[in-house]
């Protein structure tokens, strides 16, 4: 077992299309974020081309903001890589907490109306 310093955050489940690009390419690429935690998230991709320790340069959009994190490669198989995030300020860890937020609140609002639902059936 990892210690604190290397044992990877807990994960929230999630599917968040992106457009990646490696530090050094031209065109970005599409994937789907899987997961996510504060340290890092697990990109789905198809076209195996990301290798360990590759920095990429993540871009989503949330709430209608366009938002971007550096990130490098931990691991790389045929189904995606783990990702590691490189923060280079505080706005950069805001990014990922606040997509974290609204992944969980979205889940939550899904909960209160199957409630809803449950309570009225039943």
């Amino acid at each position: 077992m990892g210690t604190p310093e290397t044992s990877p955050a807990p994960r929230i489940p999630l599917k968040l299309d992106v457009e990646y690009r490696r530090s050094y390419a031209r065109n970005g690429e599409i994937g789907h974020l899987k997961n996510i935690s504060l340290s890092g998230a697990f990109l789905e991709h198809s076209n195996g081309s990301l290798k360990t320790n590759d920095k990429v340069l993540i871009t989503f959009t949330v709430s209608g903001r366009v938002r971007k994190i550096h990130a490098s490669v931990v691991w790389s198989n045929k189904y995606g890589s783990g990702l590691r995030f490189s923060p280079t300020n505080n706005r950069d860890v805001q990014i990922v907490d606040d997509l974290m937020y609204f992944v969980e609140s979205k889940r939550e609002n899904r909960r209160d109306v199957l409630d809803d639902i449950f309570k009225q059936v039943g």
